[in-house]
């Protein structure tokens, strides 16, 4: 097969200095459907109501391709919003790899995997080869606790089965990844002066880093982690903080370790609270003692292909035509297949060789994006 790379490096340099941060992928969506409405006119491009749902500026894509070989259709999903600092992106090009000018992520995660679906079509076509219908599905908000994905209307899609390309690595495939709770807890002490009368008060910072020190974070066993990612709280230096915000997650490929994990996490900050106790001298009213407010949202499910899936033996059989090998691996992170696993639609996650991801170091290289591309279009014609 013939892979145009140099097509294929300049949509991907197209589509990185299009700024779509999540929640405003309009401008992405716009060229997108422009694209296939203009090169692909058997393609019938259908969006759902989605933004309604995510605050986006913009709806879920769903592309139809009709199929030349008999079948059941496949789809291929990646999201068109990125991280920031995404605004004004300049691609540098060294050889073969990709990279930002510093300044900003480069937007490889997930531009890259349109890209690459991108000239895998545009190669069947010049190539003129028989291949299964199959659907385009680039959501928004993936980013952003993935709500584009939880908000997709499935109806539009005919496949029931497919890939997201959306992952470091290259010839490899994700068939695991770990569910994930969302934790915010809001301590709240008393406020006073800090230098008038410091015995009135209950600071509540105080109280979260007697929390934080006796937590169990970082990789709890081999499935699971727990992170705290942000604090917020106080007001003034001369004020003690009368409350602080803390969130954090836990993931876990167990479902029964998630829930205690989380359980453990709750039971922990409430046995602060309820042992807390009064310093000698402290001059507070009746009553008055700290109070916890503790909210848990379980973010996505985990997903667990079997390895006898059919997408996967799909994979093997692409992967023999092509003699190369392919990796399956467990990730750690959660992405729109974890959601996709979860509605019943079997999704693995293909590897397109993105490196340094959400970071101003990120980088790619065009071989490996070729690579990717051999093995989508071998999915789709053998």
């Amino acid at each position: 097969m013939k892979i145009n790379s140099e097509r294929l490096a300049q949509v991907f340099t197209v589509m990185c200095g299009i700024d779509s941060p999540s929640g405003e992928e309009a401008k992405m969506a716009l060229f997108l459907k422009d694209l296939f409405a203009q090169e692909f006119p058997r393609a019938l491009i259908a969006e759902d109501n989605s933004a309604s749902t995510t605050g986006s500026d913009s709806n879920n894509l769903v592309i139809h391709f009709p199929g030349t070989l008999p079948g059941e259709p496949i789809f291929f999903n990646c999201h068109m919003d990125t991280v920031e600092p995404a605004r004004g992106v300049t691609v540098l090009r060294e050889g073969t790899r990709f990279s930002s000018a510093g300044e900003t992520i480069l937007g490889g995660d997930d531009k890259a995997g349109i890209a690459i679906l991108i000239e895998a079509i545009r190669s069947i076509n010049d190539e003129g080869l028989q291949h299964l219908p199959f659907d385009l599905v680039f959501t928004t908000c993936e980013e952003i606790g993935l709500r584009g994905a939880k908000a997709l209307d499935l109806s539009l899609l005919r496949a029931r089965k497919g890939y997201a390309l959306d992952s470091c690595g290259v010839d490899l495939l994700i068939i695991g990844a770990p569910a994930a709770n969302h934790f915010k807890f809001i301590l709240t002490g008393a406020a006073a002066h800090a230098g008038l009368h410091p015995e009135r008060g209950i600071n509540a910072i105080q109280l979260a880093a007697r929390c934080l020190a006796v937590l169990s974070l970082g990789r709890l066993d081999e499935e699971s982690t727990a992170n705290i990612g942000l604090i917020t709280g106080g007001k003034a230096t001369n004020i003690i903080p009368e409350s602080v915000m803390v969130e954090g997650e836990v993931r876990s490929h167990s479902p029964k370790k998630l829930t205690a994990f989380s359980q453990q996490i709750r039971d922990t900050v409430q046995g602060i609270i309820n042992n807390w106790s009064p310093e000698p001298g402290a001059e507070l009213g009746d009553g008055v003692r700290p109070r916890l407010d503790f909210q848990l949202t379980h973010e996505y499910p985990s997903m667990h292909l079997d390895r006898n899936a059919p997408i996967l033996q799909r994979v093997n059989k692409a992967a023999t035509h092509l003699q190369r090998t392919i990796h399956f691996e467990r990730a750690g992170g959660g992405s729109d297949a974890n959601i996709f696993n979860g509605k019943g639609l079997s999704t693995a996650i293909i590897g397109i060789g993105m490196d340094h991801v959400h970071s101003t170091e990120e980088s790619i290289d065009l071989l490996d994006m070729v690579r990717t591309a051999e093995l989508v279009i071998t999915l789709l014609t053998t």
